[in-house]
């Protein structure tokens, strides 16, 4: 984990958030400036900066992290209506904490092209 980034401390609890799920490999979390009434942010447990960093060794994870985002869909009550799940990789596409995460949001329409 990095000393200084955001999401390493909350997974050391050092800033509490609301979580939602958590085991070794993932933790998920309300995003605390939600963007829909769903808006929650999976993250891996190990620091992994960016999407770019992410390996073969990570496929796993990577699955399991989808598998994370519809199964809370479902318990959030967004699975049938729909919902987005979203990974920002970089400045430009709108990343801003360094820390692979995604976000999953829902509960409400959304519109395509994004931002």
């Amino acid at each position: 984990m990095a000393d200084d980034c955001i999401f390493c401390k909350i997974i050391r609890k050092e800033i509490p958030s609301e979580i939602v799920f958590e085991d070794d490999e993932i933790l998920v979390f309300k995003d605390i400036n939600p963007q829909a009434p769903v808006h929650l942010l999976l993250i891996p447990t190990r620091h992994i900066e960016t999407l770019n960093d992410v390996d073969q060794s990570d496929q796993a994870l990577i699955g399991k992290l989808l598998s994370v985002a519809k199964h809370l869909a479902g318990e959030m009550g967004v699975s049938e209506g729909g919902y987005r799940v979203v990974v920002n990789c970089n400045k430009d596409a709108g990343q801003d904490v360094f820390h692979l995460h995604a976000h999953l949001l829902g509960g409400r329409k959304f519109s395509w092209p994004p931002g």
